[in-house]
């Protein structure tokens, strides 16, 4: 995870241990071991809208959930290992920035989707009110059969209007942090060690990794307690942005 977090979770035993060390001085030792999170480049694209399925409109525009399960954001991203490619669908609770459904693939078939929105589903009410499911304008949530299943779970369906990432920013974000900060620093050999893999590392940032936008909080315990929330990564500003630039938060 990234140096932020990290130091937050270390602090007490440091104090406990006499251990004097601020948070800069934590990034310099990571980064003189080279155990800073790297930035990567997107190469491979995943998302193809030239298709004549129905694409919708985007309901979220300058919409800020309240609760848990008020709004759904989803997207694919490719995972590169062993020079082979798989395919990641997250589904992420926008309030709680919970992964509440993900299926990893070889392919880009929209039955892979499916399965992440199914995985999703399977976890609320059937009573569920007002819930909305983001996207982009991407075949695979195009497809009938995955608007089907949003509408006979009477989810509303909305979509970026523009390639702009920052259309679909928490979406995106989560993608950034699974990869980067964990599957990146493994390896596999097929879809089913990829599978299991991928099971573990949700386990992990659900459960276990602070999240600024939340408070520093754990997803999985704001999302079940619905419990309040503020962001804290605006108050912070590193010392030495050379550094800290290069790497995620």
């Amino acid at each position: 995870m990234g140096t932020r977090k990290l130091y937050e979770l270390l602090e007490t035993f440091m104090l406990e241990h006499q251990i004097k060390m601020g948070r800069d001085a934590l990034f310099n030792l990571l980064a003189s071991n080279h155990l800073l999170v790297k930035r990567r480049k997107r190469k491979i694209h995943t998302t193809n809208s030239n298709h004549w399925f129905r694409k919708y409109k985007n309901l979220i525009k300058d919409f800020t959930p309240s609760v848990s399960n008020e709004l759904w954001v989803s997207d694919i991203t490719y995972w590169k290992t062993n020079e082979q490619v798989y395919y990641i669908s997250l589904i992420t609770d926008a309030y709680s920035h919970k992964v509440v459904g993900y299926q990893v693939a070889e392919t880009l078939e929209a039955v892979e989707s499916i399965e992440a929105l199914k995985m999703a589903l399977a976890s609320i009410d059937s009573s569920q009110e007002n819930l909305i499911h983001h996207s982009d304008r991407g075949i695979q949530y195009c497809c009938h059969q995955y608007v089907n299943l949003l509408q006979d779970n009477a989810i509303k369906i909305s979509m970026t209007e523009s390639g702009d990432p920052r259309d679909n920013a928490i979406a995106e974000r989560i993608n950034g942090i699974l990869k980067n900060e964990y599957l990146y620093n493994y390896e596999v050999d097929n879809i089913n060690e990829a599978k299991e893999l991928l099971a573990s590392v949700v386990k992990l940032y659900n459960e276990e990794r602070p999240h600024m936008s939340i408070g520093n909080n754990m997803p999985n315990e704001v999302h079940t307690k619905n419990a309040p929330t503020n962001k804290l990564w605006k108050s912070y500003y590193p010392k030495k942005p050379i550094i800290v630039n290069q790497y995620q938060d």
